[in-house]
């Protein structure tokens, strides 16, 4: 899968816009991700690449690359 998938999950989730850079973001980064918009950027990475994150995987969920981790975790190579 392209990492451009999950840049636009990030972007979709969190209402930014559509060339916004978000391989730096951070939780609480920016002020569109708080706790609820990460709830929904959760639910966003978990249907689009079909996964089903654990409690401790969405707590440690703190970044776009923290992110990508996780999804290489359950198998999902993301590539450039």
């Amino acid at each position: 899968m392209e990492l451009e998938q999950l840049r636009t999950v990030f972007r979709n989730a969190l209402e930014l816009p559509g060339e916004f850079p978000v391989d730096e973001l951070e939780y609480r980064g920016n002020e569109k991700w708080d706790s609820l918009a990460h709830m929904s950027l959760v639910a966003a990475i978990e249907d689009g690449f079909g996964v089903m994150l654990d409690t401790d995987e969405v707590i440690d969920l703190s970044s776009f690359d923290r992110a990508r981790q996780i999804l290489e975790k359950h198998g999902v190579v993301l590539t450039d």
